[in-house]
């Protein structure tokens, strides 16, 4: 009688194969969540970031000096967004200690919630106004 080998793949090494298989694709579904959640925080800061720039060209193209303080909220596709403005004159001076008057540092922050979690973004620019 002649004895056959079969050459195949025991159960446990097919197991092993799929178990290496499905972990793959497990890591690369969280993968591709954490580049949804990047780019939906990518997209939402640039929306904020926009209100921001808009909000700073009004102010230095306007031809008078900020408001010392005050709030607007803005409706965005991200939810309320709550910009608050602030001035104060800048007391900046010459070399020679002449003090610049007429200049204004404007903060413009921006207040939102992503999720439950809030956030924020804020800048710092001068304004002159002569006078």
């Amino acid at each position: 009688m002649t004895l056959r080998r079969f050459n195949a793949f025991a159960l446990y090494e097919v197991l092993l194969g799929v178990a290496i298989f499905v972990v793959g694709v497990i890591a690369l579904g969280r993968m591709v969540e954490n580049c949804l959640n990047a780019s939906t925080i990518s997209a939402e800061e640039n929306v904020v970031r926009q209100i921001l720039s808009d909000r700073m060209a009004e102010i230095q193209t306007a031809p008078v000096v900020p408001d010392a303080e005050k709030e607007f909220k803005v409706n965005s596709s991200y939810g309320m967004v709550k910009l608050i403005q602030k001035s104060v004159p800048a007391d900046l001076t010459e070399p020679d200690n002449t003090l610049l008057s007429g200049i204004n540092l404007v903060t413009l922050t921006a207040y939102w919630q992503r999720g439950r979690v809030p956030r924020w973004k804020q800048i710092q620019f001068y304004v002159y106004r002569p006078g």
